[in-house]
């Protein structure tokens, strides 16, 4: 591999900050990073670790969280030394070569494009409760021409959406936790504090159960990565990184592993309205709040809502990235009025395609559709830790004023976290459920490896 595919920063980073606007103020980017750790999958698949952990969820998201940390910190250290709309995609060119750039871009791009479809037939679901008779196909096409609309005008429409989507969920999900708070304390009016009653059976499903919960919270976690990719956007990419990186700890100790202590707390973990109202409503339900249920499922509609917007703004800069780079076709990377709109087309068409295929074909191309995504994140962090093993060596060498954020006891805490998504691929084996999902993911990733390594020697 010749070294300058290797040494020499990808030619995109130079031009992207000409072409693309810079049009997210320091206000986005910190709700952004606030309101982005609050994601679709922790109010919607929470769920189901409760059912399968019991109260254990809360050592889940424990475990898993300090892995997502880890991983933040090796991205944040990256992308504040290397701002750029291809985030850990660049990072991985730089460090490893084109290849990884392209197996970890695109492998990406298909996770955020799906997500944009599943998103936006979750959300559909909820208003066609609301609005009985109304198909949700309908409004799926309705979320996606609004998302596509606003993010083909301007980059500051994205950040306004999210800056107010990341303030309704930040609001609702503090509240829900003064209030939970308040009532295992006993100090809520009218009602009674269940004190440990229904943390008895800690460990009800066993290890099993836990190692379902623990797989459960980390696809939870994805999508935090957003944040790095819009800071090359912003004002100041190096301060929203950094920022961002240097507050992922509290956010997720106390967004996350909180409301999970709360809910666990307050509603035995076997209730079946666990999984048929999901763990928020049913805890709120449980504290007699006159409409808070219906209102906390206003807040996972935003939370779907948010999540989509999000990914069609994600998956949009991933595509340009990658093009820049010589990694997919010229025409994703045409940018007028600092916004890359065929990529956002490109994003939006194939996630109304995956709704689509969810009525056609749901028992066989959209099952598998499904099944090929379902440990993309995984592949995207062993990128992000084996990209930050070989660029922190290089940087120290070469550049060590870029060194703003460090990532913390290196190395020993990046093999920590490399140990730790190994064991979660063999628990992913060791699982029936989820076993036909990472063997399909590996499948995507070795044909997309295959690719991105025979277009690199091609062009050697």
């Amino acid at each position: 591999m010749p070294s300058t595919t290797v040494e020499t920063p990808p030619q995109h980073d130079q031009r992207e900050g000409v072409s693309l606007s810079h049009g997210l103020k320091q206000r986005h980017l910190s709700m952004i990073a606030l309101g982005g750790v609050i994601g679709a999958g922790l109010f919607v698949g929470s769920g189901a670790g409760i059912a399968a952990a019991g109260p254990s969820i809360v050592v889940a998201y424990a475990i898993s969280g300090l892995l997502v940390m880890l991983v933040m910190r090796m991205l944040g250290e990256m992308s504040a030394a290397y701002p750029s709309s291809g985030s850990f995609s660049a990072h991985a060119e730089r460090a490893i070569g084109p290849w990884a750039g392209f197996t970890a871009g695109w492998s990406f791009w298909v996770l955020l494009s799906t997500a944009v479809g599943l998103e936006g037939m979750g959300a559909a679901h909820i208003v066609s409760g609301w609005l009985p008779g109304t198909p949700e196909w309908a409004w799926v096409a309705l979320f996606m021409v609004v998302f596509c609309g606003t993010n083909l005008a301007a980059v500051k429409n994205f950040g306004e959406f999210e800056f107010w989507f990341a303030a309704l969920k930040v609001g609702a999900i503090s509240l829900f936790l003064v209030l939970g708070v308040l009532a295992v304390a006993g100090v809520l009016p009218g009602t009674d504090s269940p004190g440990a009653s229904n943390l008895t059976d800690f460990l009800p499903g066993g290890g099993e159960g836990l190692i379902v919960g623990l797989l459960a919270s980390v696809f939870a976690y994805g999508g935090i990565e957003t944040v790095t990719i819009a800071a090359a956007e912003s004002e100041n990419p190096v301060r929203g990184v950094s920022g961002a990186v240097r507050t992922a700890m509290w956010r997720i100790a106390l967004f996350y592993v909180g409301s999970m202590a709360v809910i666990v707390t307050l509603v035995p973990w076997d209730s079946p309205e666990v999984i048929e109202k999901g763990p928020y409503v049913a805890a709120l339900d449980h504290l007699g709040i006159p409409g808070a249920g219906q209102l906390m499922n206003v807040v996972v509609l935003v939370a779907l809502l948010s999540a989509m917007n999000a990914n069609v703004y994600g998956s949009s800069r991933i595509a340009y990235s990658l093009v820049g780079r010589g990694q997919g076709p010229k025409a994703l990377g045409r940018v007028s009025g600092g916004v890359p709109r065929v990529a956002v087309l490109t994003s939006c068409v194939f996630g109304f395609a995956c709704v689509l295929l969810s009525y056609w074909r749901p028992d066989d191309v959209f099952a598998w559709l499904l099944n090929m995504i379902g440990a993309v994140i995984l592949v995207v962090w062993i990128f992000i830790a084996a990209s930050q093993l070989l660029l922190r060596r290089r940087m120290e060498r070469e550049s060590p004023e870029k060194l703003v954020v460090r990532m913390w006891a290196f190395p020993v805490l990046t093999w920590v976290a490399l140990a730790g998504m190994a064991a979660i691929f063999v628990l992913m084996a060791w699982q029936a459920d989820t076993r036909v999902q990472l063997y399909s993911t590996g499948g995507m990733t070795l044909v997309l490896a295959a690719v991105g390594y025979v277009r690199q020697r091609m062009r050697a």
